[in-house]
């Protein structure tokens, strides 16, 4: 069935009519259009457009396809131009010519851009929450660990002790944020595009309200060229998403490294780890590469979705029948990271002694020898030249700050004392950072309370 065809006097070639179709891809959508075609019936007969018995009869029929396709007793022909051909078709071929009065003042630009936005809206809710189950086992983490001393890193380079706990937060603000976007870009999805008709709303005595407040939209869209041509909130949820990912492969960045030898601050749980074919020593942190490389493929769906509407003049053009192939995946990939990668994390085994080692090394207490100083009245500069000498000479002396004696000390500034040992003990080093964001284990534990009470 072509809803088009009345015009053409040629049968579509099978090659154009492949080309052509999106039934494939937009196949997924049959719920929302049910539910936008309901609405638009329903409201049809409220404005007197069509009957009101026709309405109900429609409501009735196009119900009845949805159970039939959710049962599986009716099977999406994949042979259809796309969804809303295919249920038009189906309530056709069961209410004959009242079925046929379904799409008047409507048109399938208008009726295409409703069902996406009713699709991401709902798709927004579910990457919501697995997002805020991540920031629950990111929280759990850092409440084990609010305590943790570990190396923190600038240049990949040992810089500062901090603790695990805190280091583990970070991702929490981060994903925070997400949170803040995707419900940013769901509030200006939530415009409805329905009545726009083709480019040029209609002349039927519509009532636009009356099909928003049955979808459950906000508000409805204020140009009709605008409502059938919008694609930005497509765009916007993809890089809304990309940041996701960016986060993402960051953090399994982190974890990739912590988990080699060369590390060691963490061990993969065995259900969500890989070994070698050929070397049984192996055990690979697949879940987290993958995640770190999956991160290409929605920057890929962002960049293509920027790409297709660059060019394109108003209104609608069928260029606008790539936007779902590119979001669509960008959020099934998006759920399929994060439904991994959470129970990678929770399941994660912490090495404290090994993190706690390598903060011993490096001299990331170095700064806290200079505080020291500082705070007895030398200026800083002097007290962070000074330090920098005695870094040199444990280096020389293949010695840490920690076991250097209290003469070479003494030889670089008179102004040390023992009390340079107190200072610049790793756990003092880590929990004196207690400023507002520092790694204060309190701080820590009072950041994970405002991350669960945002979540919850």
């Amino acid at each position: 069935m072509q809803l088009w065809k009345g015009r053409f006097q040629k049968e579509l070639s099978k090659t154009t009519n492949d080309f052509n179709s999106s039934i494939s891809f937009d196949s997924r959508m049959y719920k929302e259009d049910i539910e936008g075609s309901i609405a638009h019936s329903a409201m049809l007969g409220k404005c007197g457009i069509i009957s009101e018995e026709d309405a109900a009869a429609i409501g009735e029929g196009l119900k009845g396809i949805l159970a039939d396709i959710e049962s599986g007793k009716l099977v999406i022909d994949p042979e259809a131009e796309d969804i809303h051909t295919f249920i038009e078709g189906e309530l056709t071929a069961r209410l004959g010519d009242t079925g046929k009065r379904l799409h008047t003042a409507r048109s399938r630009n208008d009726q295409v851009a409703v069902d996406i936005k009713l699709y991401l809206k709902k798709q927004i809710d579910e990457i919501r929450k697995l997002v805020k189950e991540l920031l629950e086992v990111i929280c759990k983490k850092a409440e084990e660990h609010a305590g943790t001393v570990m190396p923190g890193y600038t240049h990949l380079q040992r810089a500062q002790p901090i603790t695990f706990g805190h280091h583990l937060m970070a991702y929490a603000e981060m994903l925070l944020r997400d949170l803040d976007r995707l419900s940013d870009c769901k509030d200006r999805m939530d415009v409805m595009p329905l009545g726009s008709g083709a480019l040029a709303c209609t002349t039927y005595p519509i009532d636009r309200s009356i099909t928003a407040q049955l979808l459950d939209f906000e508000s409805v869209t204020h140009n009709s060229l605008d409502g059938v041509s919008d694609r930005d909130y497509c765009i916007e949820l993809a890089a809304a998403l990309s940041i996701i990912m960016v986060h993402l492969s960051r953090f399994s960045e982190e974890i990739i490294m912590w988990c080699s030898w060369e590390f060691k601050f963490v061990e993969l749980d065995d259900a969500f780890s890989t070994g070698s074919s050929i070397m049984p020593q192996k055990k690979n942190p697949d879940i987290a590469e993958l995640v770190r490389g999956k991160s290409g493929r929605v920057f890929g769906d962002l960049t293509a979705l920027l790409t297709v509407m660059k060019g394109i003049a108003l209104a609608y053009n069928k260029d606008m029948q790539e936007d779902k192939e590119a979001i669509f995946d960008a959020v099934d990939t998006v759920k399929m990271c994060l439904t991994a990668f959470t129970p990678m994390l929770d399941t994660m085994k912490v090495i404290p002694q090994n993190m706690r080692k390598a903060a011993a090394g490096g001299f990331i207490n170095a700064t806290d020898c200079a505080d020291y100083l500082v705070k007895k009245g030398l200026p800083f500069r002097d007290a962070y030249k000074a330090t920098g000498e005695l870094v040199a000479k444990c280096i020389e002396m293949g010695l840490t700050l920690e076991t250097l004696p209290i003469e070479e000390y003494k030889n670089v500034c008179d102004i040390f004392d023992e009390g340079v040992y107190e200072a610049i003990g790793l756990e003092k080093c880590a929990y004196g950072r207690s400023p507002v964001g520092g790694p204060n284990p309190d701080n820590v534990r009072k950041e994970i309370e405002r991350v669960i009470n945002i979540i919850s």
